[in-house]
């Protein structure tokens, strides 16, 4: 690990300043993921900034009816959270899908949702990685595929992004409130938050530099079942290969995300319209204009088998 300068912040405007001020700095609240990467000089932050302080760690009502998330809840704190269990059941259920009880503990909201891929090539820094070291080449291209993206992929990256957390947001249509470094506030809808690879697979958010995410807020409750289902190589501490995030409503209408397929959570807002003509439809028009190699072509299978097994729990 390089050597890194610290400090911690007092308040999330002074946290995106500090930010700004040094080029290549960090925001560390777990570290769950970015410690990792510093110990495989992936990430090499020259300056650290703790927001642990910050209070950012509530959740509380919305004047909407909805739910604000602090940056900084634990996964496990937000899962086992009444009025998600009851009202968001999708995002608990994907919150306890995810990663070991104990990294459940540490692992923050906001670091959840800026997860870095888990891509072999990313984390190989042997090989050419066009996240890793923009203008380098992407090894995963003719390489071993069989977890990396069937859509939105593009000649420059074939990774996915790997939080199951962030599916359930996408079917949620959840915000992300920020501050920028000039103290000033925004809010970004989950579908817009992240990008897709292009040219630039190493920007992968729509956060400015500095910018600090300070809160994911969830609309006023949807009701329906609410399910998520992950397919893995093993039953346990596995990245998807492929997950589905629906919630369905009684009438047969519902909203549907993907994960383990793309750069982002993958919602087509036109495919859910497909609902009353069954899984092969729904799937069909996510998957419009997929891209698999030979390796990971299986995937377009498995989201349609596994969507039929959503939709046949839903409808009991």
């Amino acid at each position: 690990m390089r050597p890194f300068t610290y400090e911690r912040a007092t308040s999330p405007a002074g946290a995106a300043s500090a930010a700004a001020r040094t080029q290549g700095a960090r925001f560390i609240a777990g570290g769950t993921n970015l410690l990792d990467l510093m110990k495989l000089q992936i990430e090499t932050p020259p300056h650290l900034i703790d927001v642990n302080g910050l209070g950012l760690d509530t959740i509380e009502a919305t004047e909407e009816g909805g739910l604000r998330i602090g940056a900084l809840v634990s996964n496990t704190d937000l899962a086992a959270d009444a009025r998600v269990r009851q009202d968001y059941g999708l995002l608990a259920r994907a919150l306890l899908a995810g990663a070991s009880g104990q990294l459940r503990n540490k692992a923050t909201t906001a670091g959840n949702l800026l997860q870095r891929t888990r891509c072999p090539y990313f984390y190989d820094t042997a090989q050419p990685c066009n996240k890793r070291q923009p203008g380098s080449g992407c090894a995963a291209i003719g390489g071993f595929t069989r977890q990396l993206g069937v859509i939105g992929t593009s000649e420059a990256c074939l990774a996915t992004h790997p939080s199951d957390m962030a599916v359930a947001l996408r079917a949620l249509d959840a915000t992300v409130e920020t501050v920028r470094p000039d103290g000033t506030a925004r809010a970004l809808p989950i579908a817009d938050f992240h990008r897709l690879p292009g040219d630039t697979p190493h920007i992968e958010t729509a956060l400015e530099p500095g910018e600090l995410i300070t809160a994911v807020v969830l609309p006023k409750p949807l009701g329906g079942r609410h399910i998520y289902r992950k397919v893995r190589d093993r039953a346990s501490y596995a990245f998807a290969l492929v997950s589905v995030g629906a919630i369905i409503q009684s009438d047969g209408s519902g909203r549907v995300a993907l994960g383990g397929v793309a750069h982002k959570p993958w919602r087509v807002e036109a495919a859910e319209g497909e609902m009353p003509r069954g899984a092969g439809a729904v799937a069909g028009a996510l998957l419009a204009g997929a891209r698999p190699t030979r390796e990971n072509a299986f995937k377009i299978t498995l989201v349609e088998r596994t969507l039929a097994a959503v939709l046949n729990e839903a409808r009991g």
